[in-house]
């Protein structure tokens, strides 16, 4: 399993739009890919999931991966987390 935290610096957090991007971007992948926020984790690979954390800027997440492509996910997240949130 790899993982990596990252406090979120959008102003909005994580809203619907960034929200939709991050469930794409992790539905590529076929490891499990979980979000954590204060002890409660979601499936990153659903929208309601992610949503349902309500995270919001300055707070901490937690991302996981564990499977086969667990590196490769977990490299193109922290990517996209830096871009986008």
């Amino acid at each position: 399993m790899k993982e990596f935290t990252y406090v979120i610096t959008d102003p909005e957090g994580i809203h619907a739009r960034p929200a939709g991007l991050l469930v794409k971007a992790a539905a590529g992948f076929k490891s499990d890919i979980k979000i954590e926020k204060d002890g409660k984790a979601a499936n990153a690979k659903t929208i309601f999931g992610v949503m349902g954390l309500g995270v919001k800027k300055d707070m901490e997440v937690k991302v996981t991966a564990e499977g086969e492509d667990e590196d490769q996910a977990v490299e193109t997240l922290q990517k996209f987390f830096s871009e986008n949130l």
